[in-house]
């Protein structure tokens, strides 16, 4: 009953908000992201609202607060009075003006065909995507409505030619996807514009005089929108952060951070409640947790790591393998529905950049308490699993403990002890032949997984490097070694052992799902293969994991391997986190969720509360009614965080790489075809530097793009252009604004 009277009080607010608009249920559904599942439950509390009165529906059948219901002003001295009948007409003048400006059509008898997300695109054309449909709907110039990136719009369809893309027109837009833009500001006098750092924001936002900031012409600074604008109108604002001069050092990184809606810094009250619980482990603090500080712990991590949240042990027991994965308990210091909390929900994830960390937590945690630093105690979560010579899960144990990390050891050191450097084996004396034992597991483990058929996909990365004025100095490959697998295949084993644990009992949980890929594009990646002259053994509506390990395995060492691989792995969906336990694709796992990260990702977080529910006795009726009715949507949240700092971190990326590149114009490299698409091709280069060679620069012919087998055919000569081809190019051009790098073919460059 609570959770009802919750939900329509908070419909209520929308109802009353002033920037509300009144709609139609599908449109509601839309705005407020009410899932497929729920729209049942949505629809009995718009109606209870409709029978007690609050909430009235109009002729069209969009829901309102009702207009005969008294309407109420504040006065000067913070009373309210009734308002007059003029004084309620000229408040509706008002809001008509307002709602006119908002893109509102004349006909509101307009019945949209569809409703989804505007995808702008920055030569003014634009793109509509509707959730649960595969192909998208194509927007021209002068029917966007100036609906903008992201904005939830309505339309109607307006062309159908056979074999062409479906067109559509914007009646409504129904509600804004963002409210402030990032780019550089220029003074025009008494006034000024924003023009945006994102191509998809086509109009300049006018600043008025006096709502500048004090801004200056080169000022990259986050401008609030006021009012979008229309056909006469410049979208309007007032600056609310000058991030610094776009010259200065960082500020490039910063700009993009602030795009994506990401905060650097933490709020006043979270640092200061950071501070407030950051205090040393005390006897209190460990009172019924299991002491294992006499358990020789160590941690293992990249050299610049700091926020370690994750200690791994090994013992023996006859000819099994007694496996610890300690887990710094997070939850201890952030408590549910704190400011930290709230904060690191907001997060959802740190954000790795290349020059620069953003933590989901504030560093007093991240790098201090919660860290298990070397030689200090900490609190963890402790998941001790016991495996046969098989690798098979014989018995395990999940409790609350104490422990002490004996050393803060590195993939480099622990690599050199796994291969035999004496040095370093003197240097670990005390825990080398436990990295031994850790190895032979390690490599148990992996070969079980791979039997049961989980996918590698083991792709190069690469480590921008940047000096201290933010300027790149070398890209260099990052070295991933046996020891990076051993952590790896440790957390994923207590990953699945938790995961596995608290499916079986039932329980409130936030899993980690990874579907099997979409049958359409299996069969385009069938097809493909078979351009190639390779087959694809397996059926591409049911495709198993480890029919795709197998085909992968066959093309080891072909000079198509990479090229195949990175079709394959396109293929694939999206993991992401889901309250029912649906399986790991990838993984070939029944049971996985993210429990060994709780510093850096919320899920981790949300599901230690839980376990700790269990584990203190502490999970009633009342508990689990609560998580039930929290945890759909923090999996939605956080899946949808993760996306946007995987996109934040990519863009910056691109950013540096196209820095770095600059200063190489006109000289020639040697690459291979990544990508090919109707407008070009792509080529990657050994660096991982990634341009595209257009398809106008393409002198010899005119070439047409075959997407059944992803190549490019030149039509007088027959000159074919395939994925995987090793090319020679030249670094025409590069544009910083829009992230990009354009080549040449070498063979060209004298047109």
């Amino acid at each position: 009953m609570k959770d009802l009277d919750k939900q329509k009080h908070f419909l209520m607010d929308v109802f009353k908000s002033q920037a509300y608009i009144p709609m139609k249920k599908k449109d509601l559904e839309i705005l407020l992201d009410v899932e497929k599942d729920k729209r049942a439950e949505f629809a009995d509390v718009l109606a209870e609202l409709v029978e007690e009165g609050q909430v009235e529906i109009t002729k069209r059948g969009k829901y309102q607060i009702p207009e005969n219901r008294p309407k109420f002003i504040k006065t000067k001295d913070h009373k309210t009075k009734k308002l007059t009948k003029a004084e309620t007409a000229g408040k509706k003048q008002s809001l008509n003006a307002v709602a006119k400006r908002a893109n509102k059509p004349k006909n509101e008898d307009i019945e949209p065909d569809i409703i989804g997300r505007f995808i702008s695109h920055k030569d003014g054309f634009g793109f509509i995507e509707v959730e649960g449909q595969e192909e998208d709907y194509f927007v021209g110039r002068d029917n966007t409505g100036f609906a903008m990136q992201d904005d939830i719009v309505a339309a109607v369809l307006t062309f159908g030619a056979p074999g062409k893309r479906q067109e559509a027109k914007v009646v409504r837009i129904i509600t804004h996807g963002f409210s402030d833009v990032v780019g550089t500001f220029e003074s025009s006098g008494t006034f000024g514009f924003v023009v945006a750092d994102s191509q998809k924001m086509v109009r300049d936002v006018f600043i008025p005089a006096g709502k500048e900031m004090g801004a200056v012409t080169g000022h990259k600074v986050v401008c609030h929108i006021d009012d979008y604008g229309d056909d006469s109108h410049k979208p309007e604002g007032h600056i609310t952060e000058i991030l610094g001069h776009k010259n200065d050092p960082g500020v490039d990184i910063l700009s993009i951070v602030r795009a994506f809606g990401i905060s650097p810094e933490f709020p006043d009250k979270v640092l200061k409640q950071a501070t407030n619980v950051a205090k040393p482990v005390s006897e209190a603090d460990m009172a019924g947790r299991q002491d294992l500080r006499e358990l020789c712990v160590v941690t293992i991590d990249g050299e610049d790591t700091k926020d370690i949240d994750d200690g791994v042990s090994l013992e023996m027991d006859g000819d099994n393998y007694v496996l610890g994965v300690h887990i710094a308990d997070v939850t201890n210091y952030v408590q549910e529905s704190s400011a930290l909390d709230v904060e690191a929900l907001k997060r959802g994830t740190s954000v790795y950049l290349a020059d620069r960390v953003i933590p989901m937590l504030p560093h007093t945690l991240s790098n201090g308490m919660c860290s298990l630093n070397e030689g200090e105690d900490r609190l963890a979560l402790s998941c001790i699993m016991t495996f046969n010579k098989k690798g098979e899960l014989i018995d395990h144990d999940i409790c609350e403990s104490v422990i002490h990390s004996n050393h803060r050891m590195t993939y480099t050191s622990v690599y050199a002890i796994m291969t035999g450097d004496e040095a370093e084996r003197e240097t670990y004396s005390d825990v080398a032949e436990m990295i031994d034992r850790m190895s032979e597991l390690s490599q148990i483990l992996r070969a079980k997984r791979k039997k049961r058929g989980s996918i590698d996909f083991d792709f190069p990365e690469t480590h921008i490097i940047i000096d201290e004025n933010g300027k790149v100095v070398g890209l260099a490959p990052y070295e991933r070694n046996d020891a990076h697998k051993l952590i790896e295949d440790f957390m994923l084993a207590a990953n699945e052992t938790v995961a596995e644990h608290f499916c079986l009992m039932g329980s409130p949980f936030v899993y980690r799902v990874h579907g099997a890929p979409d049958p359409e594009k299996m069969q385009g990646l069938a097809r493909f293969l078979g351009a190639c002259g390779y087959a694809f053994k397996g059926k591409t509506d049911s495709v198993k994991p480890k029919e795709i390990q197998k085909m992968l395995e066959t093309l080891k060492g072909h000079e198509d391997e990479a090229v195949i691989t990175k079709m394959t792995l396109r293929s694939m969906q999206q993991a992401k986190y889901d309250t029912d336990c649906k399986g790991h694709f990838g993984l070939a796992a029944q049971y996985y969720c993210h429990f060994t990260s709780p510093i850096r990702r919320y899920p981790d977080l949300q599901i230690h509360r839980i376990i700790k529910d269990y584990l203190r006795g502490r999970m009633n009726e009342r508990k689990i009614s609560h998580y039930e009715s929290i945890l759909p949507q923090v999996a939605l949240d956080t899946s949808k965080l993760e996306r946007r700092a995987e996109d934040c971190e990519r863009e910056v990326d691109k950013l540096k790489m196209v820095q770095f590149m600059k200063e190489f114009i006109g000289q020639q490299f040697e690459g291979s075809i990544s990508s090919i698409t109707g407008w070009g091709m792509y080529v990657e280069l050994e660096n991982t530097v990634e341009g595209l060679v257009h398809v106008s620069t393409l002198y010899d012919d005119h070439y047409e793009f075959i997407e059944e087998n992803l190549t490019l055919v030149g039509e007088r000569t027959g000159r074919i252009f395939k994925l995987g081809q090793p090319v020679t190019v030249i670094l025409d051009s590069v544009d910083e604004q829009a992230r990009t790098i354009d080549f040449i073919l070498e063979e060209f460059q004298r047109f």
